[in-house]
């Protein structure tokens, strides 16, 4: 986890110093777990999969279900392949000026703009966006480059095609700036990824700060270290899962972010002086 990886720039098959890249996808590894900087905003297109990525203040579960824009900056993305034999992808990464242009280009029939703005926004997969995404896998599977020519034209073909029938969604992306990230925007981030078992230098990358600045700033927020915070707030969701009737006590631990049951187990009886099994009997019957 300590190499991170910088895109469009570190990835192979199409040259980066355009405006527009788009970039194929594919990997059958056990696991992919990797810190990426995204120096263009992207546009995922997930044809086979599911992917999660992080990013600070949200958590993006891709899926081939739907696309997805996603804003430049840091971000944490992995792949299991407990349930999938591959993963496949597309990445259209586009320089910030070029939505600012279509827009404006577009002015005098934009509906009136969506006063929410996100910085990653995901819309469901239609026909017309499914055969968008064959077409360009059946360039790009073969190794094939897209020429800046034709990256121009399919870029303009999808963007002109989500104004037309999505224009609420699509005119709520905007780019999120890169800034100096104060304590507001730290525990948004903190609170967004209570579940996602991310490391405190995971985190501190998120927020684009050092771990030593991270640790230091997140204890003048919460008045404890990052560790005992996560713990107490799982165990405070915990207690409140497991008085549900619908969810079973040996299901409670993948829902809060720890890789077995033994380890929730451990800290649970630890706190509340019983296993999470008892508790939820105990509470069934009040």
């Amino acid at each position: 986890m300590d190499e991170i990886f910088l895109l469009p720039a570190d990835s192979d098959n199409q040259p980066i110093d355009r405006e527009i890249v788009i970039q194929y996808f594919r990997s059958t590894q056990d696991t992919v777990r990797a810190k990426s900087i995204l120096t263009k905003n992207a546009i995922s297109l997930v044809i086979k999969g599911n992917k999660t990525m992080h990013f600070a203040e949200k958590t993006v579960q891709a899926n081939d279900k739907e696309i997805h824009f996603l804003s430049a900056g840091n971000c944490i993305a992995s792949i299991e392949f407990q349930e999938q034999e591959e993963f496949k992808s597309i990445l259209i990464f586009f320089d910030e000026h070029l939505l600012a242009d279509f827009f404006a280009q577009q002015k005098k029939s934009l509906p009136t703009a969506n006063k929410t703005k996100q910085p990653y926004i995901s819309l469901k997969k239609d026909n017309f966006i499914r055969n968008y995404i064959s077409s360009l896998e059946l360039v790009l599977q073969h190794g094939k480059k897209i020429s800046e020519q034709m990256s121009v034209l399919k870029f303009g073909e999808l963007m002109q095609y989500l104004l037309e029938y999505y224009p609420g969604t699509l005119l709520s992306f905007q780019y999120r700036q890169q800034h100096t990230f104060d304590d507001v925007t730290i525990r948004k981030t903190v609170e967004a990824n209570i579940t996602s078992n991310l490391t405190v230098e995971e985190l501190a990358f998120l927020c684009n700060v050092s771990a030593s600045t991270f640790k230091r700033r997140f204890r003048d927020i919460y008045n404890t270290s990052p560790i005992n915070w996560f713990i107490e707030e799982r165990m405070k969701m915990a207690r409140k899962l497991l008085t549900n009737k619908r969810i079973k006590p040996a299901d409670v631990y993948h829902q809060l972010g720890y890789e077995n049951h033994s380890s929730f187990s451990r800290i649970f009886r630890k706190y509340y002086g019983m296993s999470p099994k008892e508790y939820a009997e105990a509470n069934m019957a009040v």
